[in-house]
């Protein structure tokens, strides 16, 4: 992908609307940039806005990146670091993440260390945490699968101990408990912008599909029933704007299945961005939370939108 350059046109080709409602949505002086490349896995970027930086995940590398809003500049956040996978802010400011190697879900404290906040459920260690959201009454949501345990080029290959199938509540008394049980590939998640729904992506489910859940009484998942289903397309993590519409990573190999697809709050896909390789996860950044973040493959993306990211993605 060292050859790719971006559009020398306004609107940019690779954003398209799909449906006319996407049009609001889109910048037409804006344009698809890449910001770095040269990395064997992107995933997991999260905007720190006090440092005006972007953070990512480069799993197969075993460390976690830093781009530099002001100088564009890339350096290393974290080596080793444990396979870290997905990441996002506590409601303090605090950086929550998720280790494949580890096999934990952990906070940077203000002083630079780190606090493990789950890595054992019930006795069993967990599997290999992948993505993570924090709900406003301080709650840390994750997902569990086993993709960091299947040999050593995410993680370190390992028999799981517990269920396959779980997403984890994590109280804000520290107290764990399963918020659903029956995620076939629990993947990326996120939470609809006035926290009554939780999607969560089922990478193991054939076609993969998104589904969504009613979140009841604020810590229980009832109701699942399935949001979009990818057909050919495989979405791994996504993040959700503040008028509900989800953002999701895409891809499958093939022009229009790269990049990122757009779909409203009742499923109904409505826009696109074209990427030339597969985008594992997405995040909302900058000053207004109005540009879109893509870890994709070998490359970090971005793009600005008409749109700003809800809060907790």
């Amino acid at each position: 992908m060292t050859d790719w350059q971006p559009s020398q046109r306004y609107p940019d080709p690779l954003v398209h609307a799909v449906d006319a409602s996407f049009a609001k949505y889109r910048l037409n002086l804006a344009k698809v940039e890449r910001l770095g490349t040269g990395y064997r896995w992107a995933e997991g970027p999260v905007w720190i806005g006090d440092q005006r930086c972007l953070l990512w995940s480069d799993i197969p590398n075993n460390r976690v990146l830093r781009w530099d809003e002001e100088t564009g500049a890339i350096t290393t956040f974290r080596k080793p670091s444990n396979f870290a996978n997905g990441h996002t802010r506590d409601r303090q400011g605090r950086l929550i993440g998720c280790e494949h190697g580890g096999r934990r879900v952990y906070r940077v404290e203000y002083d630079g260390t780190d606090t493990t906040i789950a890595d054992s459920f019930e006795g069993k260690r967990l599997n290999s945490p992948n993505d993570v959201v924090v709900k406003s009454d301080g709650s840390i949501w994750f997902t569990d699968p086993p993709f960091g345990l299947l040999g050593y080029y995410e993680g370190y290959k390992a028999e799981p101990e517990g269920p396959i199938t779980n997403v984890y509540r994590v109280d804000p008394s520290g107290a764990i408990t399963v918020a659903a049980d029956d995620v076939n590939g629990p993947n990326g998640l996120a939470f609809s912008p006035d926290e009554s729904k939780l999607y969560v992506v089922e990478s193991r489910a054939n076609p993969r599909v998104i589904s969504a859940y009613d979140v009841s009484g604020g810590s229980k998942l009832t109701n699942k029933r399935t949001l979009i289903d990818a057909g050919p397309g495989t979405p791994d993590g996504f993040r959700v704007d503040v008028d509900g519409n989800l953002w999701c990573g895409w891809g499958m190999g093939e022009p229009g299945l790269d990049g990122v697809h757009v779909f409203n709050p009742h499923g109904t896909l409505i826009g696109r961005i074209d990427l030339p390789e597969r985008c594992a996860n997405v995040a909302f950044g900058g000053r207004y939370r109005n540009r879109l973040f893509m870890a994709a493959s070998t490359s970090l993306y971005a793009l600005y939108v008409n749109t700003q990211g809800a809060p907790g993605g």
